[in-house]
């Protein structure tokens, strides 16, 4: 790891290319058209980006098209798209600093998370898809003598993918990871905030062989080339990841265009619940503290509510406070730092916002709660916990998205599982327990994606990551089900003589 200065003077060496990626090329949009993007961190200007519209979108989705027809990608031997997509990662392994430099810078997020989880992840992703690319078998139906009936995958051709901002490269990898497996074209758009990880790795892409064409990366706005991508004709399917009420508008303009396939990873109010039989508080307590204000609580899966015994949330909150103490928030360049900026100045008076709405409903304000570091330019909010908190309240119930957690108290199991469940959401939560039998039996009621015990995580690369409710639909990131979706499925029925 370099130190502070060392990122700094890599920082400052940097020459940052706006400019989208499209049939294997740098352009500019056609309209000429650029917008910024910012350091979170001192709210300075880092790059001027290529701002797309409705005519680079097309310029992609013909280029993607193109590309599939010919079978240059999709008819290729799937061990040759293996081979492809390991040199790919590879390449972003080569280039982890320059990556993670990148998304530190354009995000927000500290360094050592940017190095030590987030590129690395992101290659490993790549790299686990690509070796399931010639593992999968298609089947024969069981019909009888007299017919040869063949069900078989085919990639489903052009994939739209819309990026969130908060995990630029490692949602990158998630959605090509499977959608390039298996021979789609994809069209990527990455959220304003965060482009240019994903235009570096679409260059490292052309690098490993991927043909031009077959992965391009449109810059830009929701409104300009996320509408249009979602709405353009010849797109097959729409991957997306962010707000559950953007992604609302592309199943509105899937419905009102080719009825594209939608696959919709959003948001997610997630519990933590602390049974009463726990004994070791001070692992819920880091465990807890990781789920809440991890990547800024930045993060679909942040465990922002900790529903905890009443008898057992004042031993457990000091010990919370005592590990959160050591979490530093500064400049994400210090290695030291774990709190880096929020994205935007937008998101940082939302963040600040919520916080004091929950002081005017009632809330008690245990630590942080307001801005900081204000001297950087940047927008930095303190790790803040809320105390009193009824499952009625705005903060108990709507996504911050911000390093806020907020402590809800029980009084039995049952209730304790209602208010788990009283969200319109059901992306993932985190169950503490001692007992085996509490831990199979809570969990199973428990309505979300994903259920960790005694940890906080998403599982693995192997373990489907999607949500129940307003959390998701269509399908599941990560894993082999992930290939599905990607695919039509289709039947061959032979009649033999």
């Amino acid at each position: 790891m370099k130190s502070y200065q060392e990122w700094q003077q890599y920082a400052a060496a940097l020459r940052l290319d706006g400019r989208a990626f499209i049939d294997g090329e740098r352009s500019g949009a056609e309209s000429g058209e650029t917008f910024s993007t910012l350091n979170p961190a001192s709210g300075q200007l880092l790059a001027s980006v290529a701002c797309c519209d409705a005519a680079d979108v097309d310029r992609a989705v013909k280029a993607a098209r193109a590309a599939f027809d010919s079978g240059v990608w999709a008819k290729a031997a799937p061990a040759q798209r293996k081979a492809v997509l390991l040199r790919l990662a590879q390449l972003i392994d080569d280039h982890a600093e320059e990556l993670a430099l990148l998304e530190a810078l354009e995000a927000g997020k500290p360094i050592a998370e940017c190095m030590g989880l987030d590129i690395p992840e992101s290659a490993a992703c790549i790299r686990w898809h690509a070796e399931v690319t010639d593992k999968r078998y298609d089947a024969l139906s069981p019909s009888g003598s007299g017919v040869v009936s063949m069900i078989t995958r085919e990639a489903i051709g052009v994939v739209g993918a819309v990026l969130p901002w908060n995990f630029p490269a490692l949602m990158l990898a998630w959605k090509i990871g499977p959608a390039l497996s298996v021979g789609n074209s994809v069209v990527v758009k990455p959220a304003e905030q965060t482009s240019l990880s994903t235009l570096r790795i679409a260059e490292l892409a052309l690098e490993a062989g991927v043909p031009a064409g077959v992965f391009s990366v449109v810059t830009g706005f929701g409104s300009g080339a996320g509408q249009a991508l979602g709405c353009h004709p010849d797109v097959d399917l729409i991957a997306f990841t962010g707000s559950t009420e953007t992604g609302k508008r592309f199943l509105r303009y899937s419905a009102d265009t080719n009825l594209k396939r939608v696959v919709l990873e959003c948001g997610g109010k997630n519990p933590q619940l602390v049974l009463p039989d726990v004994s070791n508080l001070d692992a819920v307590a880091e465990s807890a503290v990781a789920a809440a204000f991890w990547n800024m609580g930045e993060n679909c899966s942040a465990g922002s509510r900790l529903l905890v015994p009443a008898g057992m949330k004042q031993a457990l909150l000091d010990k919370i406070q005592s590990v959160l103490a050591t979490w530093k928030t500064g400049n994400p360049l210090d290695p030291e730092v774990k709190l880096g900026a929020l994205i935007e100045q937008k998101h940082y008076q939302k963040v600040l916002d919520h916080i004091a709405v929950a002081k005017a409903e009632g809330a008690n304000l245990v630590c942080g709660g307001n801005a900081t570091l204000s001297e950087s330019g940047g927008w930095f909010v303190e790790p803040t916990i809320f105390d009193g908190v009824s499952p009625a309240m705005r903060i108990a119930r709507e996504e911050v998205f911000g390093p806020v957690l907020c402590v809800i108290e029980y009084q039995d199991v049952e209730e304790a599982i209602h208010i788990a469940n009283d969200t319109c959401y059901g992306l993932a939560a985190s169950l503490w327990t001692d007992n085996v039998n509490s831990a199979h039996k809570v969990a199973a009621r428990i309505r979300a994606g994903t259920v960790t015990i005694n940890c906080f995580g998403e599982g693995d690369l192997s373990t489907p990551f999607g949500g129940f409710g307003q959390s998701g639909f269509g399908g599941r990131d990560k894993s082999v089900y992930a290939h599905d979706q990607y695919c039509e499925l289709k039947t061959t029925w032979l009649k033999l003589d």
